[in-house]
């Protein structure tokens, strides 16, 4: 089988982690692996000069990056994801925008700001919480409410206020620096704004329509492709907390005091955990191939099995943190220590669990 992530790229990952964290922004060395590895672009088809890779393989990607670190796999994800819109943007507008080797997409998915039609594009105001890789993204993606002229919302054929999604370079936006968080530091996740652009009309674009490429997986639902990819990451992190819990709790200066039960009890409890991680991450993985293989093979896919997919998109992202939280007492203040990499991968864990999407386990 291919290796998903070469030794000396892990090494290296983690190497920079924690100067990325001083940094408040992923290292300039993991940045150009980054686009060496075309990380930014894993859902760009080939067509865009994108590596072509299909969610199967992304999934397992993003879950190894986040062994390796939550930020950087965090940074991977919400970017490289942003990017899918590929699919469905303007075929002249993506051209253009994929043609720069360190293209890399960041956004909301919130609805923070307004657009007016005018002759000439749409008029748009705004801001925008939590784009995560803000400090080197080159494209901005976000969401507005539509407006009349006269300041009253365009509806929709249901009564409801229309919503658009937008693309905008570098270039218009501005960053409002305040990722004051105590995880997931590296990813920058900043707020942009924007003030009166006018944005020529091909920078719309709209989510699971129109698909403007002829590739597979563009049609899978966004919903769970989101879920799903925030799930590998609070996995990936979850895994590289417990590989480092056993050498934390052996290592801790007061383990002497410790009886042979107290410490078969620990051998118990981090065995259990894993356990506990490994069959819902065989669970996750089993549901979510079948999945995929439906759509491609029956261009759908039945709706029980995308809310299991849902379902354990959350179970397995509430048992990394569950996970993390039972073994954290047994790493001492090492463990607390703000410095260390088991510290900083329980903050990014817990960061992580704060996502909206997956807030709820049922």
């Amino acid at each position: 089988m291919e290796e998903i992530l070469s030794k000396a790229d892990q090494a290296k990952i983690r190497q920079y982690a924690g100067l990325a964290e001083e940094l408040g922004e992923l290292h300039p060395e993991v940045l150009e692996l980054a686009y060496q590895q075309q990380w930014f672009k894993l859902f760009v088809p080939e067509q865009y000069g994108g590596p072509g890779k299909k969610l199967p393989e992304i999934l397992r990607l993003e879950e190894t990056l986040a062994e390796a670190d939550g930020s950087l796999a965090w940074t991977v994800t919400l970017c490289s994801g942003a990017a899918w819109f590929a699919g469905f943007l303007d075929v002249d507008l993506a051209k253009e925008l994929f043609a720069d080797r360190k293209v890399c997409f960041a956004g909301s998915g919130a609805i923070g700001g307004t657009a007016t039609a005018t002759p000439h594009g749409y008029l748009v105001n705004g801001t925008w919480k939590y784009a995560s890789g803000a400090l080197h993204a080159t494209v901005f993606t976000a969401n507005c409410t539509l407006k009349n002229p006269d300041g009253t919302d365009v509806l929709t054929a249901e009564g409801k206020p229309a919503v658009k999604s937008f693309i905008f370079k570098r270039s218009e936006i501005g960053i409002l620096a305040g990722w004051s968080y105590f995880g997931l530091v590296a990813t920058g996740s900043h707020a942009f704004e924007i003030e009166n652009l006018i944005a020529p009309a091909n920078r719309s674009f709209k989510i699971n329509k129109a698909i403007q490429v002829a590739d597979q997986g563009f049609d899978y639902p966004f919903l769970q492709l989101a879920e799903t990819t925030l799930a590998v990451n609070s996995l990936g992190m979850a895994k590289h907390f417990m590989e480092l819990v056993e050498e934390t709790f052996y290592a801790r200066s007061g383990l002497k005091r410790y009886n042979e039960t107290q410490v078969a009890y620990f051998d118990a409890e981090l065995q259990r955990c894993k356990k506990e991680l490994n069959d819902l991450r065989e669970q996750f993985y089993s549901a979510f191939d079948l999945s995929w293989y439906q759509l491609l093979n029956d261009q759908t896919i039945d709706e029980v099995l995308l809310s299991k997919v849902s379902l354990l998109s959350r179970q397995l992202a509430h048992c990394a943190r569950r996970t993390s939280d039972t073994l954290f007492p047994y790493c001492g203040l090492e463990a607390a220590k703000k410095e260390t990499t088991i510290n900083r991968i329980w903050r990014d864990i817990h960061t992580a669990s704060q996502h909206a999407l997956l807030t709820f386990e049922q």
